[in-house]
């Protein structure tokens, strides 16, 4: 059974050329069960930002402590 997430990030972000801001949420449906979005070197935020926001989320070296996640299911 999947999960789905809000992620939020804490606060401005700014790292090799990219600006990671608090109003840039995103809502992740994970693939597997799992209580922690971030589980397989977070695909599904990855993903979800790059084709949202146009954000590379490695090229910024964010970490699971950047962003606050609720569950919402």
């Amino acid at each position: 059974m999947a999960k789905v997430f809000r992620i939020t990030p804490k606060r401005i972000k700014r790292n090799n050329g990219t600006v990671q801001t608090p109003n840039m949420v995103i809502t992740v449906t994970t693939l597997h069960h799992t209580s922690d979005p971030f589980y397989n070197g977070a695909k599904e935020i990855r993903e979800a930002y790059m084709r949202l926001y146009r954000f590379d989320y490695t090229k910024a070296n964010c970490y699971k402590s950047d962003f606050k996640v609720e569950r919402l299911d």
